[in-house]
């Protein structure tokens, strides 16, 4: 019987989820249409109380990718009609990001989709195990929030409690 040591596990760990990232990449192309990218901006934009849109960096924040990454697939998007730049009212160089009336009515028609998708992606998990998946990757994203935090040019910097 071989017994893992905690390095072992952890690393088969962040390998399933690397792992895990990349199929939900595949499926949501091929069963949804959508990248995984465009797939969490629409969901955003679509968010009651976003309806006049939101800032460029409040979105790059939001979702946790970077400009270049949201900036290409924001280009995509506007091509399609589904999203528009529009001068953020309080600073006329910054741009807030507005889904359209074309986007929202896109975003809507995918959602019988996106819940058969759920379905089928947590087909094996009941209720409370998909509760507990949500609240442990929740707990893991702060673990990792916390890295990003520290400077590795001081080894011995306390890092603040992500509340």
């Amino acid at each position: 019987m071989v017994i893992e040591d905690d390095k072992s596990v952890a690393n088969r760990l962040f390998f399933r989820l690397f792992q895990a990232s990349n199929i939900l990449q595949k499926q949501t192309v091929g069963q949804v249409g959508l990248t995984t990218v465009q797939w969490a901006v629409l969901g955003a934009l679509s968010r009651k109380g976003y309806e006049n849109g939101i800032s460029f960096n409040a979105l790059t924040e939001y979702l946790i990718v970077s400009r270049q990454s949201l900036d290409g697939v924001l280009k995509r998007l506007e091509r399609e009609e589904h999203v528009l730049r529009i001068p953020h009212p309080d600073d006329k160089r910054a741009r807030m990001i507005l889904l359209t009336d074309k986007g929202r009515a896109f975003w809507e028609s995918l959602q019988p989709r996106i819940h058969e998708f759920y379905a089928d992606g947590l087909s094996s998990f009941t209720f409370d195990e998909t509760v507990s998946l949500l609240h442990y990757l929740n707990k893991f994203q702060r673990d990792l929030e916390r890295i990003a935090l520290a400077d590795p040019d001081e080894p011995d910097q306390e890092v603040p409690p992500i509340d």
